[in-house]
C-alpha cells in the first residue's frame, strides 16, 4: 500500500517548471529542503492560530520543498549522502513544527486531553520513518509510502485545524495508521534483509 505517496510522481510533474528553473540557475537542492522547513514553520504558526486555509497552502509548500530537494538533486546530478541527511532532518523538523502548532491549538481548544493526544500522535507518526531509516542503515532501500505517511499526516492536520471537534476521532486514526505503517515497513524490511 502506497497511500497518497502514489501521487508523488504527479506532484513532481506539476513542479517540473521549478526543477528546470533550478537546474538552469544551479540552485542547490538544500534551498528547497530549507524552504520546506520554513513553510512548515509558518504552517505551525497558522495551525496554532486555527487558520486552516493558510495551513492548507503552507503544508502544500512544505510537501513541495520535500519533493523538490530530491528532484533537483537528481536533475542536477548532485545527489550526495549529506543531502539525504539534510532531507531527513528537514522532514523531521517539519513534522515537529506542524505537531507543535497542533499541540498549541488543541491544548487551547480542548485542554490537557487534546495536548496528550497530539503528543502521542506525534510520537506514533515518527515510527514509520524510524523503521525506514533503520532499514536503510542496515542496507535496505529507504521505504516510503504506506497507509499513513507524510502526505496523509499533512492532510489530517488540515482537517484537524478546520474541524478541531474531530480530534477524538481523527487523532486515534493518526496513531493507529502510523503504527500500521511502521509495522508494514518493518515487515517489508525483514523480507528485504533476510
Amino acid at each position: 500500500m502506497r497511500g497518497l505517496y502514489a501521487l508523488k510522481p504527479w506532484y513532481t510533474r506539476q513542479l517540473d517548471g521549478v526543477v528546470r528553473w533550478a537546474v538552469r540557475r544551479d540552485v542547490s537542492p538544500d534551498v528547497f529542503t530549507w524552504s520546506g522547513v520554513a513553510a512548515a514553520a509558518a504552517a505551525g504558526v497558522a495551525i496554532a492560530l486555527g487558520w486552516w486555509p493558510a495551513v492548507l497552502v503552507l503544508l502544500a509548500a512544505r510537501l513541495a520543498g520535500a519533493n523538490l530537494d530530491g528532484a533537483v538533486a537528481r536533475a542536477r546530478a548532485v545527489e550526495r549522502p549529506w543531502g539525504f541527511v539534510l532531507n531527513e532532518v528537514g522532514d523531521r523538523a517539519s513534522d515537529l513544527l506542524m505537531f507543535a502548532g497542533l499541540a498549541v491549538l488543541l491544548s487551547r481548544e480542548q485542554g490537557t486531553a487534546g495536548l496528550v493526544l497530539v503528543l502521542v500522535a506525534a510520537v506514533a507518526a515518527t515510527l514509520p520513518t524510524v523503521a525506514s531509516l533503520a532499514g536503510a542503515g542496515a542496507g535496505a532501500p529507504r521505504l516510503n509510502g504506506g497507509p499513513f505517511g507524510k502526505t496523509e499526516r499533512c492532510l489530517a492536520v488540515v482537517l484537524l485545524v478546520a474541524a478541531p471537534s474531530l480530534t477524538p476521532i481523527l487523532l486515534p486514526v493518526v496513531i493507529g495508521l502510523s503504527l500500521v505503517t511502521a509495522t508494514t515497513r518493518l515487515r517489508e524490511l525483514r523480507r528485504l534483509l533476510a
